[in-house]
């Protein structure tokens, strides 16, 4: 095998693509920056114990891990920037208020999420503490649907969910972590036959909930069919009404329910939202609200975010035109290079024609060229 072959599901990004990338990402982060989101840089790597903490254990299998030389401990590289995020607002900042931070950075995951998914994701999100209200949900749920617009994502649909739903309804049942997980497995697969028999032992009416709800999902009728269907019970009722409110506040975007949809079950903690396009071979961005995030810090409160990878986004995301430059000869004379460094002062994209290149395909579109005239140096269309 070549030594420069890469491993699986891990690619350079070549500059037609790199530059798209990056045009979103600066975009997303202006985005965010309008909302009066902070940007936030969380090291790539930190001790293992501090990234697998709380919310974070559900990221054991993902994470790459090491030992650090240095201190011989247990190292790992985040595959979530999530509980990071969590862990700066609550021993770093500390801030009594509500608190936007975003952050946009590689993770690394040791297994793809989908066959032709990347194990390295340019994770972009946005986190919002300190605030209970739907008022949060909504500006979170809002920020998301702008970034994909700012991305030029057309067509967005919106897929809601509530983990309390579930949550509610299996309370009362002596269940160990591995059950649970099987259970949410068997829910979000919408496996009717795996669920019968890992709640084979539960009380029937639970059942019977647990199964009907695989068949709720679909548009906002299905909420009326959950009220009729599911248990008269609070958190039940509450989660459907929220769940109404916000898919009403929606605008731009079609919205659907599905309401066994647990997927990051560990995480989250009230309404969950999956925003999907055409050409998307899964959810292009997940969020929702996550209170308990910040209790393994030793700081639990209100929590809401979402995240998504600028990767996967490209793919789906219209092409933008070239950059437009000028083209420029290459030469030693002071007023040359003091015209081209005036141009890039100005923002300019200058190119240079190095001799014997003067046939050259790259990523801007030259059309322009700077062109001596009566002395001078001008800049003329092409």
């Amino acid at each position: 095998m070549s030594a420069w072959v890469l491993p699986d599901h891990i690619a350079d990004v070549l500059p037609s693509e790199a530059r798209h990338i990056e045009e979103i990402r600066r975009d997303l982060l202006d985005m965010a920056r309008c909302y009066g989101y902070e940007l936030v840089m969380p090291p790539l790597l930190e001790h293992l114990e501090s990234l697998l903490s709380g919310a974070g254990e559900a990221l054991d299998l993902q994470t790459f891990k090491l030992v650090d030389q240095l201190s011989g401990r247990m190292m790992g590289l985040r595959a979530d920037s999530t509980p990071q995020v969590a862990r700066i607002d609550a021993h770093l900042l500390n801030r009594e208020g509500v608190t936007r931070l975003c952050y946009c950075g590689p993770v690394l995951h040791t297994r793809p999420g989908g066959p032709h998914a990347t194990r390295e994701p340019l994770q972009f999100g946005a986190e919002l503490y300190g605030h209970s209200g739907l008022e949060a949900d909504l500006e979170t749920l809002t920020l998301a649907l702008d970034s994909l617009k700012v991305a030029q994502v057309g067509a967005i649909s919106v897929d809601m969910a509530d983990a309390r739903i579930a949550q509610a309804l299996l309370k009362n049942l002596t269940l160990d972590e591995k059950q649970l997980a099987q259970i949410h497995a068997a829910l979000a697969a919408k496996d009717g036959s795996e669920l019968k028999s890992l709640l084979r032992n539960a009380p029937a009416a639970t059942l019977a909930a647990l199964v009907h709800l695989l068949q709720l999902y679909g548009d906002v009728g299905v909420l009326d069919d959950a009220r009729r269907a599911l248990p008269e019970l609070p958190e039940i009722r509450v989660a459907l009404d929220q769940l109404q409110w916000l898919a009403g506040q929606v605008d731009g975007a079609s919205v659907s329910f599905d309401l066994a949809d647990m997927r990051g079950y560990a995480y989250y903690s009230g309404a969950m939202f999956s925003l999907y396009a055409p050409g998307a071979s899964d959810a292009l961005a997940r969020g929702g609200r996550y209170d308990e995030v910040g209790k393994v810090f030793g700081r639990k409160r209100p929590a809401v975010g979402f995240s998504l990878d600028i990767k996967s986004l490209v793919s789906v995301a219209a092409k933008r035109s070239l950059r437009a430059a000028i083209r420029a000869p290459w030469g030693e004379a002071a007023e040359l290079r003091a015209a081209i460094t005036a141009l890039r002062r100005r923002g300019e994209t200058v190119v240079c024609v190095l001799p014997g290149h003067e046939s050259y395909v790259d990523e801007f579109h030259c059309d322009r060229e700077l062109i001596q005239a009566a002395g001078q140096w001008v800049v003329q269309a092409i």
